[in-house]
C-alpha cells in the first residue's frame, strides 16, 4: 500500500467518505502491515522509482548522504511511504514531522540539532511551515548550519550551530505554494501521478495477499476501477468489500460481490460517491447543466461552499464531468451520460452548453 499523511479537508468534510484520499484512524492502524519496505515492492510511479533509485544508488556508492528530496502530488499516492523507503535504502533512521507542527524557528532548530549523521527528516505538508522556520531551513539544507538567536533587541546574538549531514524529504500537496528559494534547494524533485487501473489492481492483489483475503482477478479489477487512481482508496475499498464478502457470501471476492458491496457503500463504477452524485444531480436537474455559481450549487446540495469546491469538484473536473468557467460551473456531456440523462436542446440563436464543448 502506498499512502501519505495529509492535511484535513475543510471542516472535516471528508470524514466518513469511503473515497476520501486522506488517512483516517483505520488506515493508520493497518498501514504498518501493508506499507512497502523497498523500491522493488513499491507499486506504480515507475518514472519516479527509476529516478530515485539512481539518486540513492549513487549516494551509497559515494558513501555520502542522499540529496534532499521533494515529493509532490495528491493525497494517498505514496509520499510518506517513499520517504520511509529512502531511509531504508540508505540504511538510516527517519524522523517524521509536519509543516503545521513547526510554528517557530526554535521548533525547527530543536529538531535539526538532534539529528544524527545521515538521518532522514521527513517534513509533511512542507508548504504549511511558518516563514521564520522556512528561512532557517534554507541555511540548514545548503550549509548544514543554523544560527540560533539568543536574547532580544539590540543585545541579541546569533550563535552558529553546525549540523551533521542529513537528508530532508519534503512532501506537499500544493507545490505551487512553495517559495522558489526553498524549492531550488532540493536536489531531486518528483511529482506523484494518479495510478492507472492496472497498477491499482496490483496494489489490490498485494494488499489482499497480506491481509489473507481471497480475491479473484475480476474482483480486484472491479475494486481498482472504483478507486479514483489512489492506492489508499483502493485499500480502503478492499477492506470494506472483504467485510461484505465475509458476512454476505463465502468470503471470496468476485466481480459480482465487489460490485454489490460497493453499491451498499454508494461508490459507483467510476468511483463517485453520494456527495459527487449529489453535486452532479443538482447541476443537471435543477440548473439544466449550468452555468451556475458555486455558492448556489453548494446551497442546492446542502453543503458548505468549501466542501463542494475542495472535496467534490477536483475529482469531477479530473474525470471530465464538470468544468469551471468564468460564468460558473458547467456539466459536460459525459456528466449527462453518466447519470443517464438527456441534455436540454440549446436555445435558438444562443450558445448552448454543448457549444461550450464543441458538441
Amino acid at each position: 500500500m502506498n499512502w501519505d499523511d495529509t492535511s484535513p479537508a475543510p471542516e472535516d468534510a471528508t470524514e466518513g467518505r469511503l473515497v476520501a484520499a486522506d488517512a483516517d484512524g483505520e488506515d493508520q492502524a493497518v498501514e504498518a502491515a501493508l506499507r512497502p519496505k523497498s523500491l522493488g515492492e513499491f507499486v506504480g510511479q515507475e518514472r519516479v522509482r527509476e529516478q530515485l533509485d539512481l539518486v540513492l544508488r549513487a549516494a551509497r556508492q559515494r558513501g555520502a548522504t542522499a540529496d534532499h528530496v521533494l515529493l509532490s502530488g495528491a493525497p494517498g499516492l505514496g509520499k510518506t511511504t517513499l520517504s520511509m523507503i529512502i531511509a531504508a535504502e540508505m540504511g538510516a533512521p527517519i524522523r517524521i514531522t509536519s509543516g503545521p507542527a513547526i510554528q517557530h524557528a526554535g521548533d525547527l532548530a530543536a529538531i535539526l540539532s538532534s539529528l544524527q549523521e545521515g538521518e532522514v527528516l521527513f517534513l509533511d505538508e512542507i508548504h504549511r511551515m511558518s516563514r521564520p522556520a522556512e528561512e532557517m531551513l534554507y541555511m540548514a539544507m545548503e550549509d548544514f548550519r543554523v544560527d540560533v538567536i539568543v536574547g532580544k533587541g539590540p543585545g541579541a546574538t546569533a550563535i552558529p550551530l553546525e549540523l551533521p549531514p542529513f537528508t530532508l524529504v519534503g512532501a506537499t500537496t500544493r507545490a505551487g505554494l512553495l517559495p522558489p528559494p526553498l524549492r531550488d534547494r532540493f536536489g531531486f524533485t518528483a511529482h506523484m501521478e494518479f495510478y492507472e487501473p492496472s497498477e491499482l489492481r496490483r496494489v489490490v492483489d498485494r494488499s489482499a495477499s497480506l491481509l489473507e483475503v481471497d480475491v479473484d482477478a475480476e474482483g480486484a479489477a472491479e475494486i481498482a476501477g472504483r478507486s479514483r487512481g489512489t492506492p489508499r482508496i483502493a485499500n480502503r475499498l478492499l477492506r470494506r468489500v472483504r467485510d461484505y464478502a465475509q458476512v454476505k457470501a463465502d468470503g471470496r471476492i468476485t466481480r459480482e460481490i465487489a460490485a454489490a458491496a460497493l453499491g451498499v457503500y454508494e461508490v459507483d463504477e467510476r468511483g463517485l460517491d453520494r456527495l459527487d452524485r449529489a453535486v452532479l444531480t443538482a447541476l443537471l436537474k435543477l440548473f439544466g447543466g449550468g452555468p451556475v455559481g458555486l455558492s448556489t450549487l453548494a446551497v442546492a446540495v446542502g453543503e458548505e461552499r468549501e466542501t463542494v469546491e475542495e472535496v467534490a469538484e477536483p475529482f469531477l473536473v479530473r474525470e471530465g464531468l464538470l468544468a469551471r468557467t468564468p460564468r460558473g460551473r458547467v456539466a459536460t456531456p459525459a456528466a449527462w451520460a453518466h447519470l443517464g440523462l438527456t441534455p436540454p436542446a440549446p436555445a435558438p440563436g444562443g450558445a448552448g452548453q454543448q457549444d461550450l464543448f464543441g458538441a
